[in-house]
């Protein structure tokens, strides 16, 4: 009876231990360990290598998870479930972010390194005093050509673009706001208008651009355009330097113009159980040596000066990855408009894409 006794007790041990390493591991996986910094990112957007470095300096577990829209990150916010400590939102997702009451104000002073942010890049309309948000990477939307079949004076603008020459030869990124900023600007427009006459007018240019578009796509531009399958693409600064990289006949160029400029940003949710941690990741990811390995990384604009300066002449140099302050005074970034605005931008979007054959 007492060797049964025993081997119920020991067996009633085990269980207990084995539950307690459970509950414990659980916490750590789900961002509720104190030894553990949850990050929520896009993919690709970090060097592996700093994530290592920052674990081996503070001795914190990084549970690293990405997201590939902003609208699909914001939904994991919402719903909870798991404790992200530090995310990576664009600018208006800061914005909306900020109106639902997501984010944790932050505490400049355990961000000591924040003083290494060019003052062009703080204090900008979408979080004025950077009470929630750092500065991460930013970029442009602009035009990636190609020598072999057209010109760059003859892409300099975003009018041009309308010229008969580049017949069925323009790739359009898909995105309503992207594709109507070239538009708006091209009239002299705000990037960020609710009026629905501006957006029929623009909507009214861009039938009048669709005998040169020869599609409309995705992540698939990368690919088309470094095999050569169009003259020109409207993108992103950072893929059009990936693009760059596998096809050197391609160039890219932002308008004098204007065009947007884009922000992301390191946020610490106000869900966060590890605040402590995300302070100190997001201040040694704003440590010079830090932040100018990861821009060689990731091939996006730093906002950061001081690693500015450790970077390559050719790259920082390049005045179509860093505009010179007459184009930059003309960028514009997107705000958070209402869904009743947005669902206006997208319905006259796919009106248009019905006469892009």
């Amino acid at each position: 009876m007492k060797k049964l006794l025993s081997a119920f007790v020991g067996i009633l041990v085990l269980c207990l231990l084995l539950a307690i390493g459970d509950y414990t591991m659980n916490r750590q996986t789900s961002g509720g360990g104190s030894h553990t910094l949850t990050v929520y990112n896009w993919g690709d957007y970090i060097d592996p290598a700093l994530i290592k470095k920052f674990e081996h300096q503070s001795g914190y577990h990084v549970d690293y998870e990405t997201f590939d829209s902003n609208e699909s990150m914001l939904t994991k916010i919402r719903q909870g479930g798991t404790n992200y400590d530090v995310v990576v939102p664009s600018e208006y997702t800061v914005q909306r972010m900020k109106k639902e009451h997501l984010l944790a104000p932050l505490d400049h002073r355990k961000l000591p390194n924040l003083k290494y942010i060019d003052p062009q890049f703080l204090h900008r309309d979408f979080d004025p005093s950077n009470h929630y948000s750092v500065p991460y990477f930013w970029g442009t939307l602009g035009i990636v050509y190609n020598d072999q079949k057209i010109a760059g004076d003859q892409v300099a603008h975003w009018e041009q673009l309308w010229n008969p020459q580049l017949r069925n030869n323009i790739m359009l990124i898909d995105s309503a706001r992207d594709v109507f900023a070239v538009a708006l600007i091209t009239q002299g427009k705000s990037v960020n208008t609710t009026s629905y006459q501006q957006l029929k007018q623009a909507q009214d240019h861009l039938k009048q651009l669709t005998p040169n578009v020869k599609a409309i796509v995705a992540d698939e531009m990368k690919m088309y355009m470094e095999q050569g399958e169009a003259a020109v693409g409207i993108t992103y600064s950072g893929d059009a330097r990936e693009m760059m990289s596998v096809n050197h006949h391609l160039h890219y160029i932002v308008p004098t113009e204007g065009s947007n400029i884009w922000f992301d940003n390191l946020v610490i949710p106000r869900t966060a159980k590890n605040k402590q941690g995300a302070y100190q990741f997001i201040n040694f990811m704003l440590k010079p040596e830090n932040a100018a390995q990861n821009a060689r990384y990731v091939g996006y604009a730093t906002p950061n000066w001081k690693a500015k300066q450790e970077l390559p002449k050719k790259v920082t140099d390049d005045q179509a990855f860093y505009p010179p302050h007459q184009t930059m005074r003309h960028l514009q970034t997107y705000h958070d408009l209402s869904l009743k605005t947005l669902g206006v931008y997208n319905d006259l979007f796919l009106e248009f894409k019905m006469f892009v054959k």
